[in-house]
């Protein structure tokens, strides 16, 4: 199981090209550049990969140290939280023009941070350019690193240095088949810490605290009737601010990374609250990310209820994510530990589900009928040949399908196959990638 990504944060004064930078890195074009001052407003983040090893890099908007105004404000303590959760600082100047003022302040509130910092000063376009960049040497974070963010100049080089000084992912003490790595995930306030503490309390259970791949993050090693589980949590922020937003969004950043490492995701919905659009979001990760998913409706125990308020909910909750009709909802309490056991077991099953190979003869004899009873829609009066089926991969499972013309699949029948599969192998839990190519 590969461990979490370490964070780079981009910071510098407005206009030094953060976007620019932020954009190369992650190869999309996701961050909006614009020669106005101030257009990065919210931070942006993308997974980046360079030479066999990732990390999550984040743009930031540009930092204007003693603004008033509520926007370039909202700014500042955006840069903060991002420099408070960075592994690695990259701190962007540029020689266009003079050394700043702004540089200055910026350059001591890294250094108050105690963060790594990497100096990066951009708008190097040539060697001629490179040779203002000695400026900037006063700083103190050792010798500047030129590049040109919109040529891409040195952007390799750069690439080569952020992994020398990130820090590589710790292994776990055990390999990936022999431990089950749980994710608790979920919007703040749902319920993720309680549902831990609950987890860990249940008796049988001996529990010991090992240091995870981020510099805060504790995994609980959980023994539970002989075997061994790993709970990663992703509940809590470094520092506690009063911006909901920064909080809902290093939730995701925090998501994200838990959701790369673990087997299973324990997503915890607030049940008095009600989903929300941020539940959906985190549970298209969880899917894109083709992990294992058991959704706990946490707070039972506040609802009011008769024979069939669980069963009515759950029909709530897939009309208004109708891809929940695969996976399996429990209904719990975190606070009186009700049916909280039965997420353990519930999760062992999607994981047992997720590593499911089903044999190349089994997948053909059952499609066969399949095949002849409901063939996929003729496409200009041509018939669409399925000829077989071989799934190519498990843990997470893939099937493909080869027959005559792929790109005539339309994705009403895609759906059509993916539910045969799971009526008749199971795959309760888990997500499903359907491949048709030609023979």
């Amino acid at each position: 199981m590969s461990g979490s990504n370490p964070i780079v944060a981009i910071v510098g004064r407005p206009n030094v090209g953060k976007s620019t930078l932020f954009n190369r890195l992650a190869r999309k074009r996701k961050s909006i550049i614009h020669p106005d001052a101030g257009i990065t407003r919210d931070r942006v983040y993308e997974t980046v990969q360079w030479s066999g090893r990732q990390f999550t890099l984040i743009d930031t908007g540009g930092y204007i140290p003693s603004s008033q105004d509520k926007i370039e404000t909202a700014i500042r303590q955006q840069v903060n939280l991002a420099i408070d959760e960075a592994d690695l600082v990259l701190f962007l100047t540029d020689t266009s023009a003079a050394l700043m003022p702004l540089d200055e302040e910026i350059a001591s509130l890294l250094r108050q941070s105690q963060r790594p910092v990497l100096l990066v000063v951009n708008k190097c376009d040539n060697e001629v350019a490179e040779q203002n960049r000695y400026e900037f040497f006063r700083f103190g974070f050792g010798e500047p690193f030129p590049i040109s963010a919109l040529n891409g100049r040195r952007i390799g080089d750069l690439l080569d240095q952020i992994l020398e000084q990130l820090p590589r992912p710790a292994p776990l003490e055990k390999s990936e088949d022999e431990n089950l790595a749980l994710a608790i995930i979920g919007a703040p306030n749902a319920g993720k810490s309680s549902l831990l503490n609950a987890l860990l309390g249940i008796e049988k259970a001996i529990v010991t605290d090992i240091p995870g791949t981020t510099r805060d993050s504790i995994d609980s090693v959980l023994k539970y009737y002989g075997e061994t589980m790993i709970l990663i949590d992703t509940a809590g922020l470094r520092r506690k601010r009063n911006i909901q937003n920064d909080i809902e969004y290093y939730s995701m950043v925090r998501t994200e990374q838990a959701i790369e490492r673990c087997h299973v995701a324990i997503m915890v919905v607030d049940a008095a609250k009600g989903f929300t659009r941020q539940d959906g979001a985190i549970i298209r990760l969880v899917i894109d990310r083709k992990k294992g998913l058991v959704v706990a409706l946490n707070k039972w125990d506040l609802i009011e209820k008769d024979t069939r308020t669980a069963q009515e909910y759950r029909k709530e909750l897939i009309r208004e994510f109708h891809e929940l009709e695969h996976y399996p909802v429990q209904f719990i309490s975190a606070l009186t530990k009700q049916r909280v056991f039965k997420l353990l077991e519930v999760a062992k099953t999607v994981h047992q589900a997720r590593q499911q190979r089903i044999p190349t003869n089994r997948l053909n004899d059952f499609f066969q009928n399949i095949f002849h009873s409901n063939p996929p829609p003729s496409i200009q009066g041509r018939l669409i040949k399925i000829k077989y089926v071989a799934q190519v991969k498990y843990n997470p499972p893939v099937f493909v399908f080869f027959c005559n013309e792929p790109r005539a699949i339309k994705e009403d029948y895609r759906r059509f196959i993916e539910k045969q599969i799971r009526e008749q192998f199971g795959f309760d839990g888990v997500p499903i990638t359907i491949s048709f190519r030609s023979k």
